[in-house]
């Protein structure tokens, strides 16, 4: 009993420094294995348990610097699966909950008025972007967006963070359309929204302010553009997708924890980590 204690001794304390022991924490490890357990019997290869760890992963990796879920999470599922739209779906939806989760935790701190310069054009871009999720070559856009974003992380890792005074609500209309483009094709709207905040020289939290509620809304809009568009084709939602929530929410609440331990600094290094990680993913 004493070496019991010992050894989970470390491990509980661990776990409260990070606030990871909850009842909600509890609910969602619960909810894991009851969802993994209905995965393997309705899929004995265990092809949608793999799905879901990969899930939790990514879900735990993004979730410290608020973004980036679909490109780790699409980086590592495209290679699982041949089936696009529904990989895509899932990271969408997967996404809007782990969205909704971060952005209740900054709902105090949103700038709403300048939120909606980037949401208005999104809304419009998200809607390009599903067009060429479902007809253009995917492999055309996503090498071109893995490029930019890799060497934009690189520059940003080896120079001095580039500052740009002063307000361009132009600007901000043009990278929130450009932000729904990718956002519709990939599942990856903060791709050309999060460098833009970086260049703005705003602290973590007013970051996260801006681009997790806009992730949220664009990713709510193309999840409903994509399933009508591809109900003709006798696609649609897969309830199924349901089922990889919980691994994914868990792995959110434990990102967040290590989030609130960062400085201005450590989370502009996690961001331009977490972009490259995405460029590369496609890239590859």
């Amino acid at each position: 009993m004493l070496i019991f204690g010992r050894l989970i001794g470390p491990v509980a304390a661990f776990g409260a420094r990070l606030e990871l022991v909850s009842l909600g924490g509890l609910a969602l490890a619960l909810g894991c294995l009851v969802c993994g357990a209905v995965m393997l019997r309705d899929d004995p290869t265990g092809s949608s348990l793999v799905f879901m760890i990969a899930i939790a992963a990514a879900a735990c990796a993004s979730s410290v610097a608020g973004f980036a879920f679909g490109a780790i999470a699409g980086g590592i599922l495209f290679h699982l699966s041949q089936d696009t739209v529904r990989v895509v779906q899932i990271i969408m939806l997967c996404s809007v909950f782990n969205q909704a989760t971060m952005a209740w935790a900054l709902r105090h701190i949103i700038d709403w008025q300048g939120l909606a310069n980037f949401v208005v054009t999104g809304a419009i871009g998200v809607g390009l972007g599903v067009w060429l999720l479902l007809h253009t070559d995917r492999s055309v856009y996503t090498t071109a967006l893995g490029l930019f974003l890799l060497a934009y992380s690189i520059f940003m890792l080896v120079r001095r963070p580039l500052v740009l005074r002063g307000t361009y609500p132009r600007v901000d209309a043009a990278v929130g359309l450009l932000s729904g483009v990718v956002g519709g094709a990939t599942g990856f709207p903060s791709a050309i929204l999060v460098p833009w905040c970086a260049m703005k020289g705003w602290e973590k939290s007013r970051q996260r302010a801006l681009f997790q509620p806009f992730i949220l809304m664009m990713q709510i809009i193309a999840l409903v553009a994509i399933s009508v568009a591809h109900q003709g084709d006798g696609g649609g939602f897969n309830m199924g997708n349901i089922l990889f929530l919980p691994a994914s929410l868990l792995g959110t609440t434990i990102g967040m924890a290590f989030y609130r331990r960062l400085s201005d600094v450590q989370f502009a290094r996690v961001v331009n980590v977490a972009l490259m990680i995405s460029g590369v993913s496609y890239v590859l």
